[in-house]
């Protein structure tokens, strides 16, 4: 009986209902579920804090933050890896996939040695069991940049590798539709006038060029494989349409309500961003997530940045989105498991990972208080 816990007096936030109710762990594994207290020896009571299964991030670019926490100033990778690990795992992401770009834009070209070693990171430590959360591997692949597709030839058929991204961010689709906004922000980030017009023509030349054999290659990669493919950043509901019939299933951040409309319509799972939600709006100007819950266009919610927004941006579904708390929860954990293949986790339900997450309210704001993953304290 020493690998069994008991968590006992706790609101257990299941698949249909929640439930006043006792948590058997055992082996690894959630064993039971019921309801009441247990007055079993040496059962944990929670004090009637909530118990949701462990957070499934499907897209975070966190890592990035930590390798480069001040532009000039870039962190040794393993140091920043680790970081990465320890803030996810205490925001209660059990399971995280790490974005890493592949292909430049010119936006920011050390992201590529960020890619390399965070690969390399990824494997070496997960090895040395030294991690607190599971790390697997989500490619963002930059259809336009020349030097996307030698990357993707050496990492597709990587082992973590669980989720591929098809991106453009050239200015006037994607994320950077609003051409016009895109010109403001670089000239405020200190670029004249006529090098962002320059450099609007060279990018736009670059799409024409490399994105439709890039995109081909990639298909051709993933043909028959059950690695999920996402789009980044929808815009045209045509495209949308294109994207579903090349058997591309997600639609991450879609920029508007025509296109996340359109993703419905083809059946994709869709994808919000936490922050959106916890701030209120997008910080791109693009559509606001809490409109689209409201449409019932989110099934998975994405830290994208900032990983404790993740269990928030759950909360704030429950109270502004519409939904029933079970069903806002399952954005962050039984929905992402499900689009990724992973039905081992992601519910409170016997025979599953015991990745649990207990929380206390403090007015409208879930606090994390304990993390298990696999039945194992991690935070």
């Amino acid at each position: 009986m020493n690998n069994e816990t008991i968590l006992t007096n706790a609101r257990l936030v299941l698949p249909d209902r929640v439930l006043d109710g006792t948590v058997v762990l055992r082996g690894g594994l959630v064993a039971e579920v019921s309801p009441g207290r247990s007055a079993a020896p040496g059962a944990e009571d929670l004090g009637g804090d909530y118990l949701i299964p462990g957070v499934v991030d499907v897209h975070t670019d966190n890592l990035e933050r930590q390798v480069l926490p001040r532009s000039m100033a870039r962190w040794p990778s393993v140091s920043a890896f680790l970081a990465h690990d320890s803030q996810v795992a205490v925001a209660g992401v059990t399971t995280v996939l790490d974005a890493l770009c592949l292909g430049d834009l010119g936006f920011d070209e050390s992201r590529m040695q960020t890619a390399r070693d965070g690969v390399r990171d990824l494997a070496a430590l997960t090895a040395a069991g030294v991690l607190k959360s599971e790390h697997l591997l989500h490619l963002r692949c930059e259809l336009p940049a020349t030097d996307m597709l030698p990357m993707l030839e050496e990492y597709h058929a990587h082992p973590f590798l669980r989720m591929v991204s098809l991106m453009d961010h050239t200015p006037g689709v994607g994320q950077y539709a609003d051409a016009d906004r895109y010109r403001a922000m670089r000239v405020k980030g200190g670029a004249s006038p006529e090098a962002v017009e320059r450099r609007i023509a060279e990018l736009t030349a670059q799409r024409a060029e490399w994105s439709e054999p890039n995109r081909r290659r990639l298909l051709g990669f993933f043909a028959g494989r059950d690695v999920p493919l996402a789009t980044h950043d929808d815009w045209d509901p045509a495209i949308v349409a294109r994207n579903a019939a090349d058997g591309i299933a997600i639609s991450e951040f879609p920029v508007n309500l025509e296109a996340a409309r359109a993703a419905r319509e083809q059946g994709m799972a869709i994808i919000a961003g936490a922050p959106n939600l916890v701030r209120g709006g997008s910080h791109s100007g693009n559509v606001s997530a809490a409109e689209l819950a409201r449409e019932g266009l989110v099934d998975i919610i994405a830290s994208d940045y900032v990983p404790p927004a993740m269990i928030e941006a759950a909360w704030r579904l429950a109270s502004e989105g519409g939904m029933d708390l079970p069903a806002a929860v399952a954005t962050v954990s039984a929905n992402p498991a499900r689009a990724l293949g992973l039905e081992d986790r992601g519910r409170i339900e016997p025979g599953l990972r015991a990745d649990l997450v207990r929380l206390r309210v403090f007015g409208d704001t879930p606090i994390v208080e304990a993390v298990w993953r696999g039945g194992a304290r991690i935070a």
